[in-house]
């Protein structure tokens, strides 16, 4: 079986997982060129999905969902699509598009509303699995035969992501005598770094040669604000300052990302920028499963073998990564 002329890929999830996938899109392209890919997501990830090469057209989660039910099967039915793949499952666009009539869906064997709305179901665990969540993704592909990576190394030229251009905005707030590297101390949930590790890059770096500055929501400003030395004379609070496509602007335009496993490490990653990710080694959170992917991605942690992260944790061990193994890192 080949790959169809439309494929319809359903992702309406959280940003992280949007620029993993958007080496999905690559890899169909990769092997079948002509076949037309659309991405179905949520609008919060709609500006990334712009950025990537490989998506031909876009549907909104939120848009179907408020023309009703018989709405949304006509907006699929009018697609044309030949295929769905349910990267992400999602009970009610499962059955939207079996009742549009879509000819081949296709969705983990994992979720049991798949046995009613899909047609092909592949079973596979993403639970305790070795494999990148890159590759894991691409094993909803094998029943049109397509090839699965032996690494996630091989998905990295498919990405197809490039950075918007930056606009005034971001642009006054990058230092162009200096070396501006993005810090982005705060995650949504898990352990991260912490803001003491923060800190104490914050007061390592030269501030002669780099320029460091925060990135976050409001919210995630309100905690940090109170922790890290944003005094220093090279440092700049962005805090709640940028909207995701300015945000994505801003990572286009740096010279390195710092962050634990975030949505915004990945898309550091993906711009092809100095991406220095800080993770634990517990499931299924471990780099061997969420390590950035980039041309520049760098995944560290403490302790590769570490016994606590081995038994299933909770484990603060990322918190024990030195600052100075970041510093070593950071371009010259």
């Amino acid at each position: 079986m080949k790959l169809p002329g439309t494929i319809l890929l359903s992702r309406p999830d959280a940003l992280g997982d949007a620029v993993v996938t958007l080496t999905m899109a690559g890899w169909i392209k990769h092997h079948s060129p002509h076949t037309r890919v659309v991405v179905l997501a949520r609008r919060y990830t709609e500006a990334v999905w712009r950025q990537c090469a490989h998506v031909d057209g876009m549907m909104l989660l939120e848009d179907m969902k408020a023309s009703g039910s018989e709405g949304a099967i006509a907006a699929l039915r009018a697609l044309s699509a030949d295929a769905i793949v349910h990267v992400f499952p999602h009970r009610e666009v499962a059955s939207w598009a079996k009742a549009a009539g879509i000819p081949q869906r296709i969705g983990t064997s994992h979720r049991w509303w798949h046995w009613f709305t899909c047609n092909k179901r592949v079973d596979f665990s993403r639970k305790n699995s070795e494999l990148h969540e890159g590759q894991l993704n691409l094993k909803l592909l094998i029943p049109f035969g397509v090839a699965q990576p032996a690494s996630p190394l091989e998905l990295i030229p498919h990405l197809g992501y490039s950075a918007p251009e930056v606009t005034a905005h971001v642009r006054a707030l990058l230092h162009p005598g200096r070396r501006n590297i993005l810090l982005h101390p705060l995650l949504g949930s898990g352990v991260g770094w912490g803001l003491d590790n923060f800190s104490a890059l914050l007061r390592a770096v030269d501030p002669d040669r780099y320029h460091c500055i925060i990135t976050g929501t409001e919210k995630e400003a309100e905690r940090y604000r109170s922790s890290l030395p944003l005094d220093l004379p090279h440092v700049t609070d962005a805090g709640g300052r940028l909207d995701l496509h300015q945000l994505m602007q801003m990572i286009g335009h740096a010279d390195a990302f710092v962050s634990a496993s975030t949505g915004p490490l990945h898309l550091a990653a993906a711009s092809g920028v100095r991406a220095i990710g800080l993770f634990s080694m517990c499931r299924p959170i471990f780099p061997q499963r969420w390590a950035p992917l980039g041309r520049d991605a760098h995944a560290l942690v403490f302790d590769p073998h570490c016994a606590t992260c081995a038994s299933g944790g909770p484990c603060t061990c990322i918190q024990r990564i030195s600052p100075q193994r970041v510093l070593d890192l950071l371009p010259k």
